[in-house]
């Protein structure tokens, strides 16, 4: 066997073995309790040097899907795949009406902030599953919530951005990537995996208002968050449904299409709708901080580069 990368780790043959080895040798042993044991092994954390015991899981997994080892039955159900029933209106806290309806000055001042309480969660994940065309489970790994409340203390509007698609030929292409330098740095960029105007706020510029407000925060959001910054937003626009007119008003590029395939499709298994890429440079000097992991800090702006 090779050396594999997964994870955004080099995984050796003999480190495969100690994990099978670690397996048979401690059966009592559930996978929440490996994945904590292998990230401490290894001493694997994040910039801002938290465990990363998430990422020693999913590496599992994706061991187990290529057949390298046989991970313990599952303990606590599984309880990420299971869906959560929609929200009814007391649920949401009665923000379903009364209809908004007005000027984007009219909601001023506009307070867009991070998702971090609870309850702020629980509210944009009501939000999603009710009218969010994707449904919405829960996010893993590294990301970052939004919501948006007008001066009347309403919420307006929510997003979630997380982890990048492993492959995309455009987005890949207008970076500049070979396959080595993705995987090194593909940490680097945001996947915008929802954007939601809620159906009884009918504000016209409101979404592409709200994605320039997290395109100027979101990676000084990520750096206190996670250690590091973010270089590169990307989205997918499903065209059969959206136009994609909120992306580009917010200065984010059109750059291609998908080939037809889920945003973590690496086994070419299942065919999707293809959809518009869109990208948003957060820095001038992107490419550079995406080829080259000894990049230097590079200078903000609020300007694209095309």
């Amino acid at each position: 066997m090779q050396t594999l990368f997964i994870q955004g780790r080099a995984l050796a043959p003999e480190e495969v073995d100690w994990i099978g080895g670690l397996i048979s040798a401690h059966p009592e042993w559930g996978r929440f309790r490996l994945s904590i044991h292998i990230a401490e092994h290894w001493n694997w954390r994040n910039a801002a040097g938290r465990l990363k015991d998430m990422a020693a899981r999913t590496l599992l997994l994706k061991l187990e899907r290529r057949q390298l080892l046989v991970l313990p039955a599952r303990r606590r159900g599984g309880g990420g795949s299971r869906r959560a029933p929609a929200p009814g209106a007391d649920q949401l806290g009665g923000w379903t009406e009364p209809l908004i309806e007005a000027e984007l000055g009219q909601l001023r001042p506009l307070r867009v902030g991070l998702a971090e309480s609870g309850a702020e969660r629980q509210l944009l994940a009501g939000l999603l599953r009710q009218y969010h065309y994707l449904g919405y489970q829960r996010a893993v790994g590294e990301n970052l919530q939004y919501l948006a409340w007008d001066g009347r203390g309403r919420p307006v509007a929510g997003a979630i951005f997380g982890a990048a698609a492993w492959k995309c030929a455009a987005r890949d292409q207008y970076v500049g990537w070979d396959a080595p330098a993705r995987q090194r740095q593909l940490f680097l960029v945001a996947n915008n995996m929802r954007l939601l105007i809620p159906p009884w706020v009918r504000v016209r510029h409101l979404a592409s208002h709200f994605l320039g407000l997290i395109a100027g925060r979101i990676s000084a959001d990520w750096q206190a968050k996670y250690g590091h910054r973010i270089y590169l937003l990307e989205s997918f626009v499903d065209r059969s449904r959206f136009r994609g007119c909120c992306y580009r008003a917010a200065n984010w590029i059109g750059v291609g299409q998908t080939q037809g395939r889920s945003r973590n499709d690496r086994a070419h298994a299942r065919s999707v709708p293809c959809k518009e890429v869109y990208l948003r440079p957060l820095v001038r000097q992107f490419r550079r901080a995406l080829q080259n992991p000894q990049s230097q800090e590079l200078t903000y702006g609020s300007s694209p580069v095309l």
